[in-house]
């Protein structure tokens, strides 16, 4: 089915449910299409005979799975769309289908524009959930102008090859020191400014949306975030009494992590609590006499938000800076891999 310009096989899901005998079903939807959510929910309803919820909660990714909350619902299933599966999600409490929704949007023009701005001929491919089903069709542009496409697989995080994560870049780390440069398929710059910091390659966008071409952007975007985050790890030197916080959400668990976190400053000397959160706000931790947080579920939390915080929040590999055990030369984005 076509929505709001991106395919969407809930044909599968459908005979997946019916198949499966399932009555009550809950739909997890992105915010850019829950405006068309009607005939999705309608389609269901009608194939299958099962009662739909829709979830109203925000929705980050494949790591926020509205699972846990509809156990007691008499929920069977969760249908989970526009993202592909990570581990360890899949299956937890209920039963979920990850139901991706391909853009409909024809990349060719803007990868065709990208080509002039590509450094060297041998280039790594990689985008996000929605352009996955293009990359066939740019590996045969970039190969008649006589470059050498590059398509890797991930960890175990990443479920289909040239798929990157905004907390996962590994495609481009496995392949970084193979390629010139990555070629970027998709919209905004988190994804690229990323996988630039990770793999130390530059990193050409091309936007299918807008077809706008941006390596420039990029390299500015990664200085003015370095800068942010030195700022940030600046604040924290002085800091005593920490705040660990531990994702709840089950993609963005890193429990042991926190631990070591713990352990890391106990033997400096500072005080820390370990906090879980679901849904980070700062109303939530507002009442805390923390000097600093240290974030280790989602790494856009610390970046994308720090201005909306009192405190300061840093990543894990910002507090090894902190803490004198990691050089700022070595930075690196953090990243939940395998």
């Amino acid at each position: 089915m076509e929505i709001s310009g991106y395919l969407i096989d809930i044909e599968n899901a459908a005979n997946t449910i019916k198949q499966q005998g399932y009555k009550t079903i809950a739909v997890q939807v992105p915010e850019g299409l829950k405006r068309s959510i009607f005939p999705l929910v309608e389609f269901l309803k009608k194939e299958t005979g099962a009662t739909v919820l829709v979830s109203a909660d925000a929705c980050f990714g494949a790591c926020d799975v509205v699972n846990y909350e509809l156990k007691n619902m008499d929920v069977d299933c969760v249908v989970h769309l526009g993202h592909t599966a990570i581990s360890d999600v899949e299956n937890f409490w209920i039963s979920t289908m990850f139901v991706n929704a391909q853009s409909t949007l024809d990349v060719s023009k803007v990868v065709e524009k990208a080509i002039p701005s590509l450094v060297g001929k041998k280039i790594g491919l990689v985008t996000t959930a929605q352009h996955l089903h293009t990359l066939e069709k740019v590996e045969t542009i970039l190969r008649n102008h006589n470059l050498e496409p590059f398509i890797a697989e991930g960890d175990e995080r990443i479920s289909t090859k040239g798929q990157i994560l905004g907390c996962n870049f590994s495609v481009g780390t496995k392949i970084a020191e193979n390629v010139d440069c990555f070629l970027f398929i998709g919209s905004g710059t988190f994804h690229p400014v990323g996988l630039l910091m990770s793999a130390r390659k530059p990193v050409i966008a091309a936007d299918p949306y807008t077809n706008a071409v941006k390596k420039q952007e990029i390299e500015d975007m990664k200085n003015n975030m370095l800068r942010q985050r030195y700022g940030a790890i600046v604040a924290c030197r002085s800091a005593r009494r920490f705040g660990i916080l531990i994702g709840v959400k089950r993609g963005q668990q890193r429990i042991k992590l926190a631990r070591e976190i713990q352990q890391m400053l106990d033997s400096a000397g500072k005080l820390s609590l370990l906090i879980t959160l679901d849904e980070f706000s700062p109303v939530s931790l507002q009442g805390f006499d923390i000097d600093c947080y240290v974030s280790t579920a989602c790494p856009r939390i610390a970046i994308d938000d720090y201005l909306q915080y009192k405190k300061p929040m840093i990543t894990p590999v910002e507090l090894e800076i902190v803490l004198g055990r990691r050089e700022w030369e070595t930075y690196v984005f953090d990243e939940i891999l395998e």
